[in-house]
């Protein structure tokens, strides 16, 4: 069985084996110690819906056309000629589950069980898409309305609440447990895929009576702490119906941490920066993976792997046949089961923000930042109450950095290093070629388009 648990915006300091403060992850920390963490892990964009499809397809975003975050307003959504992890497992006869945000597209045509989960309850989209996030809230719900509606609750293809209130929104990462719980339960006796993508830690942040106020760094880390119970009761219910060594759990976070939210938003230190940019706070991410008797216990992985690699590795896993279109990731099974010298099957990693612009290439120990402009705290703290701060804008050129041995990207070695400059940028010449540029107005040559709502009568 496979399970993977996407968390929304945590950043790469926000678990405790990855050096957490102010609460506990006991659950998380468990998985690791049975298992292994990865501490070069990266998502291909920090940004949602671009992460998400990058995950679901094992693609650059860029390649099957997801770019930023899809909103209320979006008439488009994943293609459905692109094959999701459900879909390819369902190959094998697994039965799939989805329970949280979805975020590639909110139109029936693009929802999961249209593109191979056999059951889905959360929300389409980010839970701050709604009227009743902070910064609206002292605008009549006429003025709210105007700029966002109401959020919708979904099972299947079906609103079962159309208002999602804040009461609501408290009980949201345990529903999502409990309907993860009710998922392995049913079918225990069945190889099953279940994808688990909860809504928190995306701001506003809301959480159930039973973790409110339980933590010295309040309510985000609460909202940690309900998290973290929610891992445990996903590892009890495979416990208890006979499943725990036969199941893959993955736990990763879909970017860094929203920075301008001050103390409702995560930790990346040591890393720089965090979601919305391209710097490794905020495409390096914490990242768990745990099989009793497959995972050995108490590893620790430092070689550069990505969202990506999911895919082809379960469908090796599962011997379930890859699509015949092209995908990005590899199976990255030997990095897993910590085989004796096994390294990255990349020689590189791109990563994309905005308007498809190639911002970075990872490859190994080093990583060529390419000229473009990122919003920073600029070491300002942030918001409070929920409220966001503003960001500055920084103008970054050509610059290559060692992550290895400076992994919080302060030193810029370019000069030191002109014939790895030159190799990289050989690479970022093939990611122009096949998955374009979008300020160079640089078209790939094997981009595919995302799925356009079709207009029934």
């Amino acid at each position: 069985n496979i399970v993977v648990i996407f968390c929304d915006d945590m950043g790469y300091a926000d678990v405790g084996c990855f050096g957490a403060k102010g609460y506990q992850t006991p659950h998380l920390d468990r998985m690791a110690r049975e298992g292994i963490k990865f501490t070069n892990f990266h998502v291909s964009s920090a940004v949602c819906s671009a992460s998400r499809a990058a995950l679901l397809t094992g693609c650059y975003h860029t390649r099957v056309g997801i770019r930023g975050a899809l909103g209320p307003k979006s008439t488009h959504g994943i293609h459905a000629a692109e094959m999701t992890l459900a879909e390819l497992v369902k190959q094998k006869g697994y039965a799939t589950g989805m329970f949280g945000k979805w975020h590639l597209g909110h139109h029936p045509q693009f929802l999961p069980t249209s593109n191979g989960f056999d059951e889905y309850f959360g929300l389409p989209y980010s839970n701050d898409m709604w009227p009743y996030h902070p910064n609206v809230l002292h605008l009549p719900m006429a003025e709210r309305l105007k700029k966002w509606p109401h959020l919708p609750l979904l099972e299947g293809l079906r609103v079962i609440n159309a208002q999602v209130s804040p009461k609501d929104q408290e009980s949201l990462t345990t529903w999502y447990a409990q309907r993860a719980v009710g998922f392995i339960e049913r079918n225990a006796d069945n190889p099953f895929l279940l994808y688990l993508a909860h809504s928190m830690p995306h701001v506003p942040l809301y959480v159930s009576d039973k973790f409110r106020g339980k933590t010295a760094r309040g309510l985000y880390g609460d909202v940690i702490s309900e998290i973290d119970w929610s891992v445990g009761q996903v590892l009890a219910a495979l416990k208890r119906t006979g499943n725990d060594r036969n199941t893959l759990v993955i736990f990763t976070s879909d970017n860094g941490p929203w920075l301008s939210y001050g103390e409702h938003s995560g930790v990346a230190e040591p890393l720089r920066e965090g979601k919305g940019t391209s710097w490794e706070g905020g495409v390096r991410v914490p990242f768990i993976a745990r099989w009793p008797g497959k995972i050995p216990s108490r590893k620790v992985c430092d070689e550069p792997a990505m969202t990506i690699d999911i895919l082809p590795t379960v469908a090796k896993l599962t011997d379930a046949p890859l699509p015949h279109h092209r995908i990005d990731g590899k199976d990255i099974w030997p990095l897993l089961a910590s085989e004796k010298g096994a390294i990255s099957p990349q020689e590189a990693y791109y990563v994309y923000y905005g308007n498809d612009q190639l911002q970075a290439v990872i490859s190994g120990r080093w990583k060529l930042i390419l000229p473009h402009r990122y919003r920073t705290m600029d070491g300002r703290p942030g918001g409070k109450n929920g409220l966001p701060e503003n960001y500055s804008n920084k103008d970054v050129g050509l610059e290559l950095y060692d992550v290895k041995a400076d992994v919080s990207e302060t030193t810029d070695v370019a000069k030191l290093y002109p014939d790895v400059v030159q190799r990289m940028r050989g690479l970022a010449e093939k990611a122009y070629h096949e998955l374009g540029d979008g300020p160079m107005k640089r078209k790939g040559s094997a981009v595919r388009p995302a799925g356009q709502l079709v207009m029934t009568k």
